[in-house]
């Protein structure tokens, strides 16, 4: 369920007290000086994924400020990922500061100070967690917050790739699907955050699980593309051929053995179809990149029994009478 918080309908003298209340009430208490003489509407919608809260905001120019005083009154702990969508902030914590900018996300720690300033209009999407969720060294995670990664290359491209889908996505998810996704998701963090530290562990459970994830997603994506390939799929989440395959043996199977699975429950599902589509055996096997008809028919008589062509005829009755 959605969460909506907005002084659009206020007056500018009514949206700056409003708007304090809205933000300690969505976040951690916290200071709030609006910067504008004439406050712009502020609007924060929100959704729960279990323990995780995921804000978009979106408002005018203002200073957020956590003090000792605030945490003193405030006994949990939360992590705060942000990621900028549009314009920029300067952040303060742990004796830093540093400039984020649209396309950067960054961490702060709600058990320690930190401030925040943006100059005109923003917007981001925030992901507000306890502190006990990510499993990481204090001093690993004190060393990264006031600090702005980029969310276009290599590592933090992944994490705030995957965030971003998840906040696009959070509305749709049952409770259950969302803590997993959650779940998924701090993994990452947790991967990144020891590989900027050099504490990168590739035998880690954790760091094994939100892999593995991400690449059959990134597997699923790309099922159509003939030259998915092993070393295509490794370089692209930055491992080795060696690990992508240790990854997939620990499930009990092979890279090319689950590639190929999805894609012949895909032929399968959409041969069903495919009469009423107008569409041929061929045609169904390239869509989901088999570039051999010959070789589609073989392992698919192998994986179910019977040629393809017959299964678009026949279908499940006669998937029945081949069985008896």
């Amino acid at each position: 369920m959605s969460v909506v918080l907005s002084t659009a309908e206020l007056s500018a003298a009514d949206r700056r007290e409003r708007w304090h209340e809205a933000v300690s009430q969505t976040f951690v208490p916290l200071d709030v000086n609006i910067l504008e003489e004439d406050p712009s509407p502020g609007r924060i919608v929100s959704h729960q994924l279990g323990a995780t809260q995921v804000s978009d905001v979106q408002a005018g120019s203002q200073e957020v400020t956590r003090s000792k005083r605030l945490i003193g009154r405030d006994e949990k702990e939360y992590l705060i990922l942000t990621l900028q969508r549009r314009g920029s902030a300067v952040k303060e914590q742990d004796e830093r500061e540093c400039l984020i900018e649209p396309g950067d996300f960054s961490i702060s720690d709600s058990s320690r100070a930190f401030r925040k300033i943006v100059q005109g209009e923003f917007c981001f999407t925030s992901f507000q967690f306890p502190r006990k969720e990510l499993r990481v060294r204090d001093e690993d995670l004190r060393a990264l917050t006031a600090r702005a990664f980029s969310g276009r290359d290599g590592s933090a491209a992944l994490v705030a790739t995957y965030f971003a889908r998840m906040a696009r996505e959070a509305a749709g998810f049952d409770d259950l699907v969302g803590r997993q996704f959650v779940a998924t998701g701090l993994d990452l963090l947790a991967l990144f955050i020891n590989e900027r530290r050099g504490r990168f562990r590739p035998q880690a459970p954790e760091t094994a699980a939100a892999m593995v994830v991400r690449v059959k997603d990134h597997i699923v994506q790309n099922l159509s593309d003939p030259d998915l390939s092993p070393t295509a799929i490794a370089a692209a989440h930055f491992i080795s051929v060696r690990y992508l395959h240790k990854l997939f043996q620990s499930e009990g199977t092979t890279v090319g053995e689950w590639i190929r699975t999805e894609r012949l429950e895909r032929c399968r599902r959409d041969l069903l179809r495919s009469p009423a589509l107008g569409l041929g055996v061929a045609t169904v096997a390239r869509r989901w990149g088999f570039v051999s008809p010959s070789h589609f028919s073989r392992v698919f008589r192998a994986a179910y029994g019977m040629a393809p062509r017959d299964w678009q005829i026949h279908g499940l009755s006669g998937e029945r009478r081949t069985a008896e």
